[in-house]
């Protein structure tokens, strides 16, 4: 595997050699997607296990991916992003295989401990992959277009929670869960055959940077980061809830409008936060999401709260990579990609907090309620913008 040292490519260069990371990670993102819809009906029906135990077996994967963060980051610094993508799909692979290995187990227990295993790795294979990612993209595109290569990572992702969801649960009604087990092994490897021909860079540094150096470097972006994805988890945790609580049936439609508001933003304007400012960029964005909280609190029809989720999602959308470019701007040289691992715990930071908080307010008052809480959440991320950009490095 021939390294290269860093040089950034011309943007139209840069697409094309970044095209086939961005579709690596769009593959690999498949196995998350196909799992997110089924794995509970499979742990709930076949396992018989409580809904406490499924929150354990679907929590694995997040308490392992932030616990890796750091690890990640470190590993494509010191060994060099396409290793640690590559070593992320092998452990995606065996991923896949620790479900198979599970149906092979009793009913019980026994295999509720597979399964946590297998999630593990699966977070574990997030983080090198995702980081893996961001840290080759900025290498071959430079920390000048930082925003542009999360917004085509993002894109990556979230286009995959959406094609293997429904994939997901046509794999399990037709093949059962050894389907999605298979299908499982079989997608990373397909992903590695992909990247496998991609020029490596070199290591951007051979010492490992202690983590709290990085992340007393980040902390304020990824503050920005974790406030305004406030939005974003109660959308996915509550708007069903919304719209069975108001009568108004099925919420798939809000699904589709936030999710291709988030896309359509991404592609349309990506590449604003490295040409206008990633704190520029963020401090409208998040007023924008904010906005569309207040009509999905206040909405009287379902029209108008679809309308608030799309306008959720085009403000979150670019709200990401503009908290991101400040935190790479941010970093030291050496250590950007343990920086952007360390930027994405906020992520999974604020996923973890808000939906439990997000529930003690729907407990309190009603469901609608947690858009307001929501929007106050996302408002505050304004002020953080603002700070960064009083404190903007020279």
């Amino acid at each position: 595997m021939q390294l290269q040292p860093y040089a950034a490519a011309a943007p139209r260069s840069l697409f094309v050699e970044f095209f086939p990371i961005s579709l690596t990670v769009f593959v690999a993102f498949l196995t998350l997607g196909l799992a997110l819809p089924v794995l509970p009906l499979h742990v709930q029906s076949a396992l018989s296990m409580s809904p406490v135990v499924i929150g354990i077996v679907l929590g694995s994967q997040f308490v392992a991916a932030l616990l890796t963060r750091a690890w990640a980051g470190n590993a494509v610094d010191t060994r060099g992003a396409k290793r640690a993508v590559l070593l992320g799909l092998g452990l995606g692979a065996c991923s896949g295989a620790a479900c198979l290995a599970s149906l092979g187990a009793p009913a019980g227990y026994g295999a509720v401990a597979i399964l946590i295993g297998a999630r593990v790795l699966l977070g574990c294979a997030e983080s090198l992959v995702v980081t893996g990612a961001l840290g080759w993209g900025v290498g071959l595109a430079g920390p000048q277009h930082a925003g542009k290569v999360m917004a085509w990572v993002g894109i990556a992702m979230y286009g995959a929670y959406a094609a293997g969801a429904p994939l997901g649960v046509f794999v399990y009604g037709r093949y059962g869960f050894a389907g999605i087990a298979l299908a499982s092994v079989a997608i990373p490897l397909v992903a590695l055959a992909i990247v496998a021909p991609v020029r490596a860079l070199a290591p951007s540094h051979t010492v490992r940077v202690p983590f709290y150096k990085v992340l007393r470097a980040v902390w304020l972006p990824g503050l920005g980061l974790a406030l305004s994805s406030m939005g974003f988890s109660v959308i996915t945790a509550f708007v069903a809830l919304l719209f069975g609580a108001r009568g108004w049936g099925d919420a798939a439609l809000a699904f589709t409008a936030f999710g291709a508001a988030f896309i359509g933003a991404r592609l349309l304007f990506g590449h604003l936060p490295d040409t206008l400012g990633g704190a520029n960029v963020a401090l409208v964005c998040v007023l924008i999401e904010a906005a569309g909280q207040v009509l999905m609190w206040s909405a009287p029809s379902a029209l108008l709260a679809c309308a608030g989720a799309a306008i959720t999602g085009f403000g979150y959308s670019l709200a990401f990579p503009g908290f991101g470019v400040e935190a790479v701007r941010r970093a030291p040289p050496q250590s950007r990609a343990a920086a952007m691992g360390a930027y994405v715990a906020f992520l999974d930071m604020s996923l973890a907090v808000s939906g439990p908080l997000a529930g003690l307010v729907a407990m309190r008052w009603e469901v609608g309620s947690v858009y307001l809480a929501g929007a106050v959440a996302v408002a505050s991320s304004a002020f953080v913008a603002l700070r960064l950009l009083a404190t903007r490095p020279a």
